[in-house]
Order: C-alpha cells, then structure tokens, then sequence
C-alpha cells in the first residue's frame, strides 16, 4: 500500500513539475521548499535559483531585475512591507497579479495547520485582456451617450443633469448662480449659402471659442440645433456680464475661414441669474430663454439679463 502512495505521490509530482501553471511550498519559517518551473518562470527565475530563498527574498530579488511581479512602488521596503500585511493574513486568500512581461495571474494562498503555505497560480492573461476592452467599449459608449457628436461638448443630458447637480450643491452653500443660453445669429443662411457642412464648421468653430473662454469649473453644453448653453456656478451678476459678453465678442472677433471663404458670425446671449436656493433648471432656463428672445429682438449680436432674480 505505502507502495502504491509513494506511486501516485512520484507521478502527483511529474505532472505539477510539467504543469503550465505555477506551484510553490513554503515552509512555516517562510522558505521555498518546492516550486515547479512555472512558478520560478513568474518570479523571473529558474526555479534553483529561488528553491532555499524566502519569500522576502524571492520578491526582493524580482523588485531589483524588475521581473516578476510588477508594483508602482519606488523602493524595494515599502513594496515588502505592503506585502507582508497581507502574505499569511488569512488561511486562504486569492488575488491578481500583473507581471512585467504583461501577463496576468490569478494566485491562490493556502495554509495548513503547521504552517506551510501551497501556492498555486492561474493564468489570466486573455481574461483581463477581454475585461480592459469590455471596460473601454463601456467608456466610450458612455461618452457617446453624454457628448455631443459633433462639437464634443455635453449634450443636452449630459448637460442638464450636471447642472442640475451643480445647482443643488450651490443650494446648499447658498451661492448665486448664472445661466445663459448662446443662439447663433442668422445661422440657417449660412446653411442656404455655404452648405450644411459649412454649418458644421461653424458649430464646432463656435464651440471651441467658448470652450477656451469659459473657467474650467463652468459647465457648457449644446442644447438645440444652433443653441449652447453655459452655467456658471458661484457667480454674481457683474461677472456673469462680463462672461457672456467675452463669448460674443469672441464669436463676433474670430470668423471661420471655410474653403476659402471667410464667414462672419454673432451670437445672441440670454442671461438668468438665481438666488440658487429658491431656483429650478426649468425656471433658470426659461428666464434665459426669455432675455435671448429679447436679445434677438433688439437687433441680435448682444447680451440680454433678465430683469430681476429668480427665486428673488
């Protein structure tokens, strides 16, 4: 019988030594007492040059040739030492690596009652592969569905729940806020004359020039065919005057050069300004939509303020 255990023992340990996967033993005082040349191959080494090392030592070793198991750590102790909270902390623990020749492996810690500790490891490069294009065709499906196709600003979802976001975190602090919305003057007969490519041009020309005017912290979206729309949060009257009066003289000073042909462009501006803890979206948009009506009524190419606060 003791026969036939040492048999199966012998070829137990033929088809680890030859396996793909890694295996490694280490004894209660943290030694290699048995590793299989994959897992000396993970640890960038032949596995008799890591057999009698510790586990320390095994790692230090890999940190200094950069092979083996790849950290964001500068320096050799703060690796160890992040390491060695979480090596033994459990009787079973399982985990991912990455390695510096880009693989990816599952590992698997199992101790037993004296102490020892079987190391087993689990190729996962293809998987986690497949999880960062999963996770990119996510991403980018989520910024087709907040961005504006053409321009590549917020769109008009993406922009109202930003907004609106921001609104009540003014509300909280009780700041007043600013909205404005920018049409475009008499922007169907540049499509009549020039084309609707022509129009494209202009709306993404129109929309870059805000963009470089606007702080980083405002919020700016295409909201309509030829209509934008910027919120300026913790912003009182006089500054919200001079922001929407920068965009339209920066639309009105900068036309589009388009096939050789150079097309002048201005806008219309309508400003609301809010008590922001008595103030809707809706009630934001509408008062700026009423000043722009205004504006275009006037004679257009100006900025227009609503005549009192909301929630005022």
């Amino acid at each position: 019988m003791s026969n036939h255990h040492e048999y199966i023992g012998n070829k137990l340990f033929e088809f680890v030594d030859i396996n793909q996967e890694g295996y490694a033993i280490f004894d209660a005082n943290d030694f290699l007492v048995y590793c299989n040349k994959a897992y000396g191959q993970i640890m960038g080494f032949e596995r008799n040059e890591v057999i009698g090392k510790t586990f320390s030592q095994i790692l230090a070793m890999s940190f200094e040739a950069e092979k083996g198991v790849k950290t964001e750590h500068k320096d050799v102790g703060s690796f160890l030492a992040r390491v060695s909270q979480q090596w033994r902390s459990s009787q079973y623990r399982l985990f991912e690596v990455e390695t510096h020749d880009g693989r990816w492996f599952l590992l698997s810690e199992l101790a037993n009652e004296t102490g020892d500790v079987l190391i087993q490891t689990k190729q996962i490069t293809e998987q986690k592969n497949l999880e960062k294009k999963l996770l990119s065709s996510r991403d980018k499906l989520r910024r087709l569905a907040l961005t504006d196709e053409l321009t590549h600003v917020a769109n008009r979802r993406c922009f109202v729940e930003s907004v609106e976001a921001e609104l009540s975190r003014c509300q909280r602090l009780r700041k007043n806020v600013a909205y404005m919305i920018l049409d475009l003057d008499y922007f169907k007969s540049v499509n009549d004359t020039y084309g609707h490519q022509a129009g494209d041009e202009v709306l993404k020309h129109v929309a870059s020039l805000v963009k470089e005017t606007l702080r980083d912290y405002d919020i700016f979206g295409r909201i309509g065919g030829e209509e934008f729309a910027v919120f300026l949060g913790q912003t009182e009257a006089k500054e919200a005057l001079e922001i929407a009066e920068r965009i339209r003289s920066i639309i009105e000073n900068n036309p589009l050069s388009h096939q050789g042909v150079r097309i002048q462009l201005s806008a219309s501006i309508g400003i609301s300004l809010a008590y922001a803890m008595n103030c809707s979206y809706v009630e934001m948009y509408n008062q700026a939509d009423k000043a722009l009506y205004q504006a275009k009524n006037e004679g257009r190419n100006r900025c227009v303020l609503y005549e009192s606060y909301c929630g005022g």
